[in-house]
């Protein structure tokens, strides 16, 4: 007889299945880019799902060049402000930090995060820097969810993003210009380009095999319980292997999905927004981006964007989108 075999339920390459450390993603890759210096990550807060109708810009699909109607993802982005520049040198060891440099007048929210000091000397701080020996030119960002009205928080999110393109030196004079001043998400993407979507998925707490894990049913005529596991493996070793599907933690994970297409920037969220606005979110009122496809996360999410490391598909000009939905998705 053949011995019987199925695949095991569920991926191990997410394990350990636990919450994240914090509600901010972060991004432990950067793409090689060609074009100029550039922010090579941006983050913005999901506002909700709608539909719009698009010429289908896929040279292979079978509706290619025709009307296709799509489901898109709504980002609100607030232009975040470059308060600070870290620089890296390459070792055998990886990169090491050299310093950094922060401006000197940084936004009061910030001390919601960590305390400001009242003597930082810029220009002190900049002469320590030895730029010859630089490999690796990152900014230190922080958003501004005070001018964004559907999140409750007003505590500023602090994240690195690096900056690619050209040479060093060029790195170091986009930094430089932009040290203090508020970067928009133009420095970024724009319409046709694919980027990743980094978030921290919905959490729904501890969880059972059935639900974390995808596993089967037992038969109606166990002992016991239909939603657990037959066994939990063999006598030796004495211990459970962490193979072995178990109830735990559900969601809430670090999650990256890779090459989604920007249909469309735009800075008038009314455009956009839905009649009654996005279910628990509201109105959009600043800058927003319409991603093709679904984004982790709940709304009000933080949500990192960032260059693709895997590019795949083809970069195209804007979409032609010819109608965005703005119908309410409450029934107002």
């Amino acid at each position: 007889m053949p011995e019987k075999h199925h695949p095991r339920r569920g991926s191990m390459g997410y394990s350990p299945r636990k919450r994240a450390p914090s509600m901010t993603p972060k991004v432990r890759s950067w793409p090689e880019i060609d074009e100029g210096p550039k922010l090579q990550g941006f983050p913005g807060f999901k506002a909700g799902m709608t539909h719009a109708f698009v010429i289908d810009y896929r040279p292979t699909s079978t509706t290619s060049g025709q009307e296709v109607r799509v489901p898109v993802t709504v980002l609100e982005i607030p232009p975040v402000v470059l308060c600070g520049i870290r620089f890296y040198e390459e070792t055998h060891e990886g990169l090491r930090t050299m310093g950094e440099v922060w401006t000197k007048k940084l936004n009061k929210e910030v001390k919601r995060r960590f305390p400001i000091p009242n003597n930082y000397d810029t220009k002190e701080m900049w002469n320590k820097i030895e730029r010859e020996k630089v490999d690796e030119v990152r900014a230190i960002i922080h958003t501004q969810p005070s001018k964004v009205s559907g999140l409750p928080r007003k505590k500023p999110d602090v994240m690195e993003i690096r900056i690619g393109g050209g040479t060093i030196d060029e790195q170091i004079e986009f930094s430089e210009t932009y040290l203090g001043k508020e970067v928009e998400y133009s420095e970024f993407a724009e319409p046709g380009n694919m980027i990743d979507v980094s978030a921290i998925t919905k959490g729904k707490g501890t969880q059972g095999h059935v639900k974390r894990w995808g596993v089967k049913l037992l038969s109606h005529k166990n002992s016991k319980s239909r939603r657990n596991i037959g066994t939990t493996g063999v006598f030796i070793p004495g211990y459970i292997r962490p193979t072995v599907p178990q109830a735990g933690q559900t969601g809430f994970h670090q999650r990256t999905e890779h090459n989604k297409r920007v249909l469309k920037v735009g800075e008038n969220g009314d455009e956009i927004t839905p009649n009654g606005g996005f279910v628990n979110y509201g109105q959009v009122k600043n800058s927003y981006v319409l991603l093709h496809g679904s984004v982790p996360g709940p709304v009000k999410r933080l949500v990192m964007m960032r260059d693709p490391v895997r590019r795949s598909g083809v970069e195209t000009q804007e979409p032609q989108l010819t109608y965005v939905s703005t119908e309410s998705k409450q029934g107002a």
